[in-house]
């Protein structure tokens, strides 16, 4: 699998941020690592990672919007303890805790929340583009 991966760049990459934000247990980072390393531009890889791990996580917050106790329990595996977690935050902090939509465990259930709680989609958009953007820069930042 790690070798069809690598093979297939830029979509592969796509294809692995977008199911690293909704489905899957999975990381994009290390394929971001590697095609920046491999000598593409690390501009292009992290707008590409970034594109499909934000358009994954707008599957989630639809999933809060229409989606039903199936969805959010058995689909995306979020427990009671980090939808709470999700709902406290964003009790606490408002919309602006999107911007930490990229953190492993907390980010799914702050994507469910936020559709539960009717965001505005535009102020999604941009607050979970902005936290994801910044989490694939700085990673790929680290090796330039």
């Amino acid at each position: 699998m790690e070798n069809f991966l690598l093979e297939h760049g830029l979509p592969a990459l796509f294809f692995l941020s977008f199911l690293a934000a909704t489905l899957l247990p999975l990381g994009s980072e290390w394929l971001l690592l590697t095609l920046v390393l491999q000598g593409l531009s690390p501009m292009q890889v992290v707008a590409v990672a970034t594109i499909g791990n934000v358009l994954g996580a707008f599957v989630t917050y639809g999933i809060g919007i229409w989606g039903s106790d199936f969805f959010m329990k058995k689909l995306l595996r979020v427990d009671e303890k980090q939808s709470a977690k999700a709902m406290e935050m964003f009790q606490r902090y408002g919309t602006v805790s999107l911007l930490f939509a990229w953190l492993p465990i907390i980010g799914d259930p702050l994507c469910l929340a936020a559709g539960i709680l009717r965001v505005r989609p535009l102020l999604f958009l941009v607050l979970v583009s902005i936290g994801k953007f910044g989490r694939y820069a700085f990673i790929a930042m680290l090796i330039g």
